[in-house]
Formats: structure tokens, sequence, C-alpha cells
């Protein structure tokens, strides 16, 4: 019995003892997760932020071709002359004054001479900053209105700053005034000419007076030569006053008779110089003859003795020097210094102031308000720039 108690005793102290001591025990552990949605709901939250904005741009370049500096031999300036006298001798003038504007200015220069005055403008209205026209006043009138060509000065011939226009007939005409003219064929220089076609037309208007058939014959003294032929039975040019003897007084408009040299009972005589005398010239007592006619007494030496002028016209503002609408400026008054000192020249004598050119003697500064006389004459007539130069 008490053995059995000792045994039972040593089992209960090694049980004791067992769980005392440290015990690897595998757990497996059993999670339940919840799993919760998320919701997304708007707060308004400032925030400062710093924004880089990235800009997406198409640049479109523009390949332009860069110009040759103006008046340089690449890119001369272009002198344009209408041709309303002989076109070899504005070519051959027109060189003496190119060389001469080159002396002086140091640029290059193209002298030419297009068919006619609408496409003397147009050539401007094309090339608008490297253009000089020498244009008469109409022509000036119609090229500011179509493409804002500028004057630059007015020619000066004999100390006047103005012209007419001649209507010549021949000698034995029965025409004795502008109403006879009526229904009479009509020689004119071009229908872009201010005295061969503008103001004639104008005066006809008001007088209620219709001309026949007109011709237009191409130049000033094709004109003249066309009433001395017996192409038309009138014809209308410049006119301007002749220099009276010993050069005491100028001739007056509306006072003296447009032909007064015909009191010195002579016919006229053009010299070697290619000046049209009568009695010798005023150094010797004489006259000396300006109009259209005189420019084709080389070819026709009796067209006084044949032709006679009839009537003229109003006064009207001379030619111009015009240049193309953007022309510098700067250069633009270069010029004109150059071409005041070329008139006062002996070159010039071969050149824009000989009488087979233009017959000026100098130029003086105007502004575009000096050719509202032919503004309204255009108005008058209802002449549009579409009308000469087309649409």
């Amino acid at each position: 019995m008490k053995k059995a108690w000792l045994i039972v005793a040593l089992l209960v102290l090694s049980a004791l003892i067992v769980a005392c001591q440290p015990q690897t025990v595998e757990v497996t552990r059993v999670v339940t997760e919840t799993q919760t949605e998320q919701v997304e709901v708007p707060v308004e939250v400032e925030v400062p932020v710093e924004v880089t904005r990235v800009v997406t741009e198409t640049v479109t370049e523009t390949v332009t071709e860069e110009k040759a500096m103006l008046g340089s031999a690449e890119r001369p300036i272009k002198v344009l002359f209408v041709p309303s006298v002989e076109v070899d001798a504005i070519i051959s003038g027109g060189e003496i004054l190119a060389n001469a504007l080159e002396a002086a200015t140091g640029l290059k220069y193209e002298v030419s001479v297009p068919t006619s005055y609408a496409a003397t403008i147009e050539e401007m209205c094309a090339s608008p900053d490297d253009t000089i026209g020498f244009i008469p006043a109409q022509g000036y009138v119609l090229a500011n209105n179509r493409c804002g060509v500028t004057v630059g000065a007015a020619a000066v011939r004999f100390g006047l700053s103005w012209y007419a226009a001649q209507y010549v007939v021949p000698m034995d005409s029965p025409a004795q005034s502008l109403e006879d003219l009526a229904g009479a064929s009509w020689c004119i220089p071009d229908f872009g000419s201010t005295s061969g076609y503008l103001y004639p037309s104008a005066e006809f208007a008001a007088l209620g007076i219709e001309p026949g058939e007109i011709i237009e014959a191409g130049s000033h003294n094709n004109a003249m030569l066309g009433v001395y032929n017996g192409d038309c039975d009138f014809g209308t040019a410049f006119f301007s006053p002749p220099l009276l003897p010993n050069y005491e007084r100028s001739w007056t408009y509306g006072v003296d008779n447009p032909e007064i040299w015909r009191d010195a009972g002579v016919s006229p005589v053009r010299n070697e110089e290619g000046r049209t005398f009568v009695a010798g010239g005023p150094d010797e007592g004489g006259y000396r003859i300006l109009d259209a006619r005189s420019s084709v007494s080389d070819t026709a030496p009796d067209i006084f003795d044949k032709t006679r002028i009839l009537a003229l016209t109003d006064r009207i503002p001379n030619d111009t020097v015009s240049f193309g609408p953007e022309f510098p400026l700067n250069t633009a008054n270069k010029i004109v210094a150059a071409l005041v000192d070329f008139t006062a020249s002996e070159d010039c004598m071969q050149s824009i102031c000989s009488e087979e050119f233009y017959n000026w003697t100098g130029l003086e500064a105007v502004t575009d308000s000096f050719y509202d006389p032919v503004r309204s004459a255009m108005e008058y007539l209802g002449i549009t720039e579409e009308d000469v130069l087309g649409g």
C-alpha cells in the first residue's frame, strides 16, 4: 500500500516537471477579415498648387526671298517714262539722266518706256518700293487712286508750273471755234493724256460738243503729225507759251495770241540744237516756239505753215516726278534734289530739257492738292481709273 502510494507520488512529480518545461506548439490561426468598401466622397480642400502650362504651338515659318539693296546693281531703281514723245529720244535722254543720278546719289538706275500711260501706272503699282515715274497730271491722279503713288515734284517749263492743251487744225480748215469741231475726227496722243485727252474732253462736254472718230496716235508728236498728214480733222497736244523778243515780258495766258510769233511775218526755223526760232530767237529780238509741233519740226519743217492753233484749254498742272507708294522717303528726297541740279546742267539739254523730250527747265516741290483741278475734271466727266486702266 505504501509502495503504491510512492509510485503515484512519483508520477505526479514527473507531470509537474514536464509542465514547467518550454513547449513548441503549432498553432493554426483562423482569421476572419471584414472588408470595408471605400467610397470616394468629394471634399473641397484648398491646396496650394504650382501650375506649369504646357503649350503646344504650331509655328508656320514664312520663308521670303531676301531682296538686294535698293539701288544696287542687282536691284536698280526703275525709272519709267510715259511714251508721250519718240521712244528713241526718251531712251537716249533717259540714259543720260540715269548716269547723272548715279553720279549724284551713288545708286543704280534702269530706264524703260512702257507701251502706254496705263502700262506705266500698272508697273508702278506692281513694283511699289523701287519705281520712279515721269507721268503727267492725269496719270498721277490715276496712279494715286489705284495704289497710292506719291508726287515728289512738278515740272517747271521756263518759270511756269502749268501748261495747256492746244487744239490744232490744218491751216485751211474752215473751223473758227470749238463748236465747229462737232463731228470732226480727232487725233489724241493717248486716252491717259491730260492735255491730249482729259482737258479737251471736259471742255467739249461742258460746251455740249460731240467730236467724231477718235484716233489714238500714241504720242503728242504723232497727234500733231496726224493733223499735218491729213489723218484727222484736228488734234490735241501740249502747249507751252512761246518766249518773247528780248525776254522783255512773259507771254500772258488769256491775253496774248497762242501764235503771237506770227506777227514777225516769217516761218519758224529749227536750228542745229533742235530749238525752233522765229526771226532769230529771243536773244536777237525774235521768238522761241515751245508747243508740241516744235518736237516734229525736223520731220515736218513746214508744219507751222500747214497747221494752226484754234484754241487752248484751261491751264493744267505740270507733269510729275512720282514715286511708288512704298518707295523710301529719304531716298526719294535725295533723288529729287539730284534732279533739281540736273535740270540746271548742260546735260539736261540732251535729256528731259530738250524739245524732243519733255522740255523741262526745272522742278518745284508740290503737294497732292496741286492736282485737285485734274481730279475735278475727271469727276466732271465721270472718268474713273477703271475707264483708263481697266478693272
